[in-house]
C-alpha cells in the first residue's frame, strides 16, 4: 500500500468515526404521551451508573525479572 492509498481510506472512514462517538444526546430517553396534545415531550436525561472508588495500596510486585515496586492507585468498581 502507498501513502496515498492510506490517506484516501482515512479520508473515507473518517465521517463514519465521526458519527458513532456516543455523545450525551444519545443517553436521552424522549417520552411522548399520545393523551395530552397540547404538551411538548418530556426529555428524561438517564444518570451515570455510579462508580465505586477503591484505593489499592502500593506494594511490590513479583516479575519474572525480580521484584518491581507498584505505587498506590485508585480502581473503579
Amino acid at each position: 500500500m502507498n501513502i496515498k492509498q492510506i490517506l484516501a481510506g482515512a479520508v473515507l472512514l473518517l465521517p463514519f468515526a465521526v458519527t458513532s462517538i456516543p455523545s450525551q444526546a444519545s443517553a436521552s430517553q424522549v417520552i411522548v404521551n399520545p393523551h395530552s396534545p397540547n404538551r411538548p415531550a418530556q426529555i428524561i436525561a438517564k444518570k451515570p451508573p455510579v462508580k465505586k472508588k477503591v484505593l489499592v495500596p502500593a506494594h511490590w510486585e513479583k516479575t519474572s525479572h525480580g521484584r518491581k515496586w507498584v505505587a498506590a492507585h485508585y480502581i473503579y468498581k
